[in-house]
């Protein structure tokens, strides 16, 4: 770690409330943003989806459970896998827990892999999660919401994703995604993917005000110092 100013306490005061000057613009124009999420247009959903819980099939509009707003975390589990994303399984290790306080403002989660539905619960038992997590297998909801990839082919060795802005090769890649159920009817109103799921890791961003950072500069990838969480050495 580079030398860093050392200052009294009165020019660290100073410093700090010119910095949270910055932070206070910063935080109007997120929630400028917000709001600007929340106006964009809805797709109406009319293709049948169907998954595999705990209590059997499932359809989109029984995720909702009584619920009128869905938030689904597309996570990273091809069917041939033996355990999940590392990756997914950090921002799911971040959103465990919080569902309670989620329905309160009518609003259900869900996980949903195309992973079978066996391998899904192992690996929530052994990580002490209770999130609802159902699989897709059988079903286009991954590949329809851009993250899940038909094997590369001679025509295709990579995939659009993130809306064309980049191209990937693995089978799969996470996301964010919101619906909103009136009625009968179902209508997606956001997703997002790459970068705009960091929003949603805590863990991250409690790592951001340390004196560090996230601290991946020197690393070969920005994750590669990442295990999942049982694989960390005590």
């Amino acid at each position: 770690m580079a030398m860093h100013q050392i200052v009294n306490h009165e020019d660290w005061l100073e410093a700090r409330k010119r910095f949270l000057a910055k932070e206070k613009e910063f935080t109007r124009l997120r929630d400028e943003l917000s709001r600007e999420r929340r106006e964009l247009p809805w797709e109406r959903i009319d293709k049948d989806y169907a998954f595999e819980g705990e209590h059997g099939t499932e359809t989109l509009a029984d995720l909702f459970g009584k619920h009128s707003q869905l938030i689904v975390y597309h996570f990273m589990y091809a069917p041939d896998w033996e355990i999940g994303c590392k990756s997914c399984s950090f921002w799911a290790d971040n959103f465990n827990g919080i569902t309670p306080h989620l329905n309160q403002r009518d609003v259900s989660m869900v996980a949903v892999s195309r992973g079978p539905l066996h391998k899904l619960q192992a690996q929530a038992r052994k990580f002490g999660w209770t999130f609802k997590w159902v699989s897709s297998a059988g079903s286009d909801f991954n590949f329809d919401y851009g993250v899940s990839f038909p094997p590369p082919s001679a025509e295709h060795e990579s995939a659009p994703y993130n809306y064309g802005s980049m191209m990937v090769k693995g089978p799969e890649m996470p996301g964010v995604s919101a619906f909103i159920k009136q009625g009968d009817a179902i209508f997606h109103t956001y997703s997002t993917y790459g970068r705009g799921v960091d929003m949603f890791n805590t863990a991250y961003h409690y790592l951001d005000i340390a004196p560090k950072g996230r601290d991946e500069d020197d690393l070969p990838y920005p994750m590669a110092w990442l295990k999942h969480r049982i694989a960390y050495e005590s």
